[in-house]
């Protein structure tokens, strides 16, 4: 054991799942399958975590790497944040890798070529990262792969790339939240025979759909399987029993494109002929051929199990390239309470059948169609019962439905009132919302209803829906006295919404946009349309708010739509094609001038056609709104317009708000009043841009005052001038929670509401609770202290 510590290279045949530290999870698992298993697996080596580790030390980089760390003032900032990170991955890549690793790498590929029988061989190249101490640290997918690698220079070249992957920016900044030093994390290159892939794709050992481990998931396209991870094509999709390997459903889809191997090396994309695009990727014989590997491979390791494989297209042989435990319905079907998975913001949910939401909560189950109350006898317990209408004879079954939903009635007829009194989930008069759901609907169909919404879903997804609905535990709750002034969160990650759900606010003043693009959606959504990726943005972005609107419902809650900078907009995948350079993005290209510009309309409208999904498909009318940086009046006539064209209208259950964040939008309030329901201040941008001062120049920092005189002013006019036209004013920067003073002088001017980061919602409560009674005891009394300043223009 000591000897292999010190190893640089070690072949797969030599390892196995318990070697994680030495070679990390992606090429521990290769060798586990390799060495103790009969499944088909690319043969080759990985390099060492001692290796990584003798790399960073003899070229003085771990050094150099904290020293550069150790000058970001803010890792909130993405730009300072993403600066810093290109640097330290520049000089990794840029170093002159130690002579004994290169002579280790060069003989052990060279020692390749020959066990394989070919000159120089096609090599695939992917990082495996490990940190002994903190779990899940490597971030799956985050670090990168290459393909089609040809010669020993050039496989050097890119396992110092992978060794440079370790810091990306949101790795960096992971580890930073987590105060885990970068030293303490390592990274293996796993090099293997490149498979050249006519087809390839993922598969799970249990559904993750609805976590059925009775069946196994198929998910495949042409060429290799990089397209599929980043969702540029939409895959063949294969639901396979278990037990047998019969294929229980298949969706077989047009796949237009296909990443390719270039001869010489590298790869490229190219157009699927039409009749191969609609062709399956995988014959019958060969999906069961994969089922069989997933079972043995569940087997062996005793968990549910993610993999991915590869169709070489000169032998037609199927290959596993990686396997690892899945972890989301692994942990759940244990019983363990768990963050729920990312996996669903990817797989948009089509509702079935939408009514009038009778009865609320949520419930999965089987679906019974029955037409006639003499057969309600064959009604089982925990099916969902599907009928015209209900009457006094219907009630023992209703008694032992999950769910009830009907073709007629409105919220008084019987099914309603009865299923209301036994508290069951119901929806009705689905004939008048559209389809009836006994034409929609059949025996057997396993479907989710969110009665709370008047939604049907197909599946077991209940578990996108809140779980609180179900609890039934008491416990002591904490008391915060009632407020005029309302108290709202800011929330960016749609994962965290479950759990702040039970703060004590009043909605989501600010739920920001740009989470959702940079951790689920990752490309430009000019680039996803140029791709015919559309969809995805609206499916995604949908799903990522449905999941805030539920968990906070049946309180407001505000989005506001994109407000990326070109330079934040050129990190995404394929932006560099639509941005431009501009010396102070902050001030440019950014909100409303870019929602109605030719060049960025048609990006825009996809915004539009998530939220419509969300309160249209999904019944989500809690949802609203909110404009950022608006420059004039005319601008904001034009967004709105053009809102009002892809069919959202403000109304009484619709509102529009706008960002104030300039100095044109105090000025002017009484004109943006005829567009909008109200205004939230951004009260950095106003600050800066009143006092003309950068924040995040530190020559002119100590002069940013968010409660400067001219700020507050401002602040005091739009609220009197919003007020004026019955329009409400909120804040969503986190000076009211920063300074409690400042929290005092915008109730004392009448704000409407104040939205502040979770962490601070109790607090706040209790500030607004306290400043409101000193208010009226000032009132009472006459004899409160008197303000020194005076906020009139």
């Amino acid at each position: 054991m000591e000897k292999r510590e010190q190893e640089n290279v070690l072949w797969f045949d030599e390892l196995h799942r318990s070697d994680v530290n030495l070679v990390g999870g992606k090429s521990s698992s290769l060798g586990e399958m390799t060495s103790s298993m009969k499944i088909p697996v690319p043969y080759g080596f990985a390099t060492t975590t001692h290796a990584y580790r003798q790399f960073m030390t003899e070229t003085g980089l771990n050094d150099q790497i904290n020293s550069l760390l150790n000058e970001i003032n803010d890792y909130e900032n993405a730009d300072e944040l993403h600066q810093v990170c290109s640097r330290i991955r520049q000089m990794i890549v840029d170093a002159s890798m130690p002579s004994e690793l290169t002579a280790s790498i060069t003989q052990a590929y060279a020692d390749l070529s020959e066990k394989m029988g070919e000159t120089e061989p096609f090599v695939a190249i992917r990082s495996s990262a490990t940190a002994e101490d903190l779990p899940n640290a490597s971030f799956a997918g985050q670090q990168e792969s290459y393909l089609n690698v040809r010669g020993a220079e050039m496989v050097l070249a890119k396992v110092q790339e992978c060794y440079a992957s370790l810091f990306t920016d949101r790795a960096t900044y992971y580890r930073h939240k987590q105060h885990f030093p970068h030293e303490k994390v390592a990274l293996s290159a796993a090099i293997q025979m490149m498979v050249f892939s006519k087809a390839s794709g993922v598969m799970f050992s249990v559904n993750v759909a609805n976590g059925d481990d009775s069946q196994i998931v198929i998910d495949t396209i042409w060429g290799l399987g990089e397209y599929i991870v980043l969702g540029k094509v939409t895959p063949d999709h294969f639901v396979i029993n278990k037990d047998d390997l019969h294929v229980l459903e298949r969706s077989v889809v047009p796949k237009a494109i296909e990443l390719r191997q270039t001869p010489g090396g590298g790869v490229h994309e190219e157009q699927v002929p039409a009749e191969r695009a609609t062709r399956p990727a995988l014959t019958e014989d060969q999906i069961r051929e994969l089922a069989g590997y997933a079972k043995e491979i569940e087997k062996h390791y005793g968990c549910y199990m993610d993999m991915e494989f590869a169709l070489d297209a000169r032998t037609d042989r199927l290959w596993l390239v990686q396997a690892r435990p899945e972890t989301v319905w692994s942990n759940k079907n244990s019983g363990q309470t768990v963050k729920e998975s990312v996996k669903p913001m990817n797989e948009s949910q089509k509702p079935l059948v939408k009514g009038l939401p009778a009865s609320p909560g949520t419930a999965t189950g089987k679906v019974h169609v029955i037409a006639d109350p003499q057969d309600i006898d064959q009604f089982e317990e925990g099916e969902v019962l599907v009928t015209l209408m209900t009457s006094p004879d219907w009630v023992p079954a209703m008694k032992k439905a999950a769910a009830i939903i009907t073709d007629n009635g409105g919220m008084t007829c019987h099914a309603a009132i009865v299923s209301r009194e036994m508290q069951i989930p119901c929806i009705v008069g689905t004939k008048s919302c559209g389809d009836a759901v006994t034409e929609t609907l059949q025996d057997g169909d396993q479907v989710t209803v969110d009665a709370k919404n008047g939604v049907v879903y197909h599946g077991n997804i209940q578990a996108q829906f809140s779980s609180r609905e179900k609890s039934t535990e008491c416990s002591q709750a904490e008391y915060y006295a009632p407020t005029a002034t309302g108290v709202m969160m800011n929330l960016g990650d749609p994962e965290l919404a479950e759990k702040y759900a039970d703060l004590p606010a009043d909605g989501i003043g600010l739920m920001r946009e740009e989470f959702i693009w940079t951790t689920y959606i990752h490309d430009h959504p000019l680039y996803l349309i140029e791709t015919g990726q559309a969809e995805k943005v609206v499916d995604m972005l949908a799903d990522g708010i449905a999941k805030v609107a539920r968990a906070i419902a049946p309180r407001p809650m505000v989005l506001r739509f994109s407000d990326f900078k070109s330079g934040e907009y050129r990190n995404l995948t394929g932006g560099d094609k639509y941005e431009p350079h501009e010396p102070a993005d902050l001030l440019g290209w950014r909100g409303a001038s870019r929602y109605y510009d030719p060049k960025y309309i048609e990006a825009f409208k996809l915004e539009l056609a998530a939220i419509k999904k969300v309160r249209e498909e999904f019944q989500l009318k809690n949802l609203n709104v909110m404009i950022p940086f608006v420059r004039t009046v005319a601008e904001l006539e034009k967004v709105t317009r053009l809102m009002k064209n892809e069919g959202l209208y403000r109304g009484p259950d619709f509102k529009v708000y706008m960002m104030a964040e300039i100095p044109s939008n105090i000025i002017l309030a009484d004109q943006f009043n005829k567009y909008v329901d109200g205004y939230s201040i951004g009260s950095n941008d106003l600050a800066m841009l009143i006092l003309g001062c950068d924040r995040n120049n530190d020559t002119v920092a100590h002069l940013f005052d968010e409660r400067n005189l001219a700020v507050k002013r401002a602040i005091s006019h739009l609220i009197k001038t919003a007020h004026q036209d019955n329009k409400t004013v909120s804040i969503c920067g986190q000076a009211p929670s920063e300074y409690p003073e400042l929290a005092a002088f915008l109730i004392q001017q009448g704000i409407d509401y104040i939205s502040v980061n979770p962490d601070m919602v109790k607090a706040t409560k209790r500030n607004v609770a306290s400043v409101e009674q000193r208010i009226m005891l000032d009132s009472a009394t006459g004899k409160g202290r008197q303000n020194a300043e005076t906020y009139e223009w």
